[in-house]
């Protein structure tokens, strides 16, 4: 297996990642800002098939339609020349001191169609270039004060905005779906849909479910102490994994967005061997963008933005690698089937038996010995884990 990045593999990267000029609430910018025709130009010399960005990434907010259109323009000439593509737009409702209070869900009534607004031209924009989804980031939905918001009011305002984007593309003819992105909080105390969980529940709300999905990233749900891999694992069951963000998280702690594999490393390789071969016994698999949501160091110059994105490519594809071999060892495949791994994808009840068949069945519960499983039968999950972690490191 090419451990070299090629278009092939998916990998995509937001503008606002490469982008990022090292500023924190702590202190100001450590680089420069960025180019956008040098920074897709790079991209396109690492091996990436895609970026993505929000509007306001791509021109200042506020710009003249002058402004805006030469910024496109010269995407566009960019993106020809190069042969990348723009798999996902976005927008941003969390910068501008106008979104304080948040985008869709502010309490002001006139902030909220301004959003609206301003998201149908990012949405527009992105059918314009091929987009297939259009993520929603609520970074600003939410509150630090419950006194301060009306959460069932505000829920009802997102599902309103939503379900108004939903008519539009539907009746536009428009190919393009949408995809939520969760989080718990950061910069705002706590955020609307915080979870993965949270955000497929308030889906099927909508007028239009099968419009919207989810975009988990990494960092999100690991900052809410949740295993990443278990919710991607969720929304594929539910056909609701639109899009994913891959980047490196440690612990419960504000967002890191470190380099994909620099936080959990166990976590990430479970995620890659999800994502490329399904469950232990196959089964669906993700076949969308590898999107990395990262920010290159605040300590790297310039020269650090290209390797910390070559970083997270080698990363996946050393991971994907290590788990297809994890995958083809016999010694893994004896370890599944002791831990009974595989036995959960049979059904607990018989062909077409019902719950009088198996009250009547003694064997299930009056002659079953519970007892043998003291002290006895156990699964062996600590010896199938220790031949993941040898095949992470690389021992086998």
């Amino acid at each position: 297996m090419s451990l070299q990045p090629t278009p092939a593999d998916k990998f995509s990267f937001g503008l606002w990642t490469i982008g990022w000029e090292g500023v924190d609430p702590f202190g100001g910018a450590t680089r420069a800002p960025l180019d956008i025709v040098h920074g897709v130009e790079k991209l396109a010399e690492l091996g990436a098939y895609g970026i993505t960005f929000h509007d306001d990434d791509l021109f200042a907010f506020g710009s003249t339609d002058a402004e805006r259109q030469k910024q496109i323009d010269r995407l566009k000439q960019v993106l020809s020349d190069t042969g990348l593509i723009v798999p996902m737009v976005t927008t941003n409702l969390f910068s501008a001191p106008v979104f304080k209070d948040g985008g869709f869900t502010s309490n002001d009534r006139s902030v909220r169609r301004f959003a609206m607004r301003k998201a149908m031209r990012q949405l527009e924009l992105g059918v314009e270039l091929g987009a297939k989804t259009f993520v929603m980031w609520g970074g600003r939905e939410g509150a630090e004060y419950d006194s301060a918001k009306n959460v069932r009011a505000a829920l009802e305002r997102y599902r309103e905005s939503l379900n108004l984007f939903g008519d539009y593309v539907t009746e536009k003819g428009y190919d393009i779906r949408f995809a939520i992105e969760p989080k718990p909080n950061e910069p705002r105390g706590d955020i609307l849909l915080p979870t993965v969980g949270h955000a497929m529940a308030f889906i099927e709300t909508l007028e239009r479910p099968e419009l919207f999905g989810v975009n988990p990233e990494t960092g999100h749900e690991q900052m809410a102490g949740l295993n990443f891999t278990s919710g991607i694992a969720q929304a594929l069951y539910q056909d609701k994994l639109f899009h994913i963000d891959l980047n490196g998280q440690r612990g419960i702690k504000y967002d890191q967005d470190l380099v994909f594999g620099h936080g959990d490393l166990h976590n990430a390789f479970s995620l890659v061997d999800l994502l490329e071969n399904g469950g232990p016994d196959g089964g669906q698999t993700y076949t969308g963008p590898r999107h990395f949501d990262y920010k290159p160091s605040r300590t790297e110059d310039e020269n650090g933005v290209w390797v910390s994105a070559a970083a997270n490519m080698r990363n996946y594809l050393l991971l994907k690698e290590r788990a297809a071999a994890f995958r083809a060892d016999p010694e893994v495949q004896e370890a599944l089937v002791e831990a009974r791994v595989l036995e959960l994808s049979e059904n607990t009840l018989g062909e077409n038996e019902s719950y009088d068949d198996l009250l009547a069945d003694r064997a299930s519960y009056e002659d079953f010995d519970h007892e043998a499983y003291f002290n006895g039968k156990g699964f062996g999950f600590v010896r199938l884990q220790q031949l993941a972690g040898e095949h992470l490191m690389g021992a086998r």
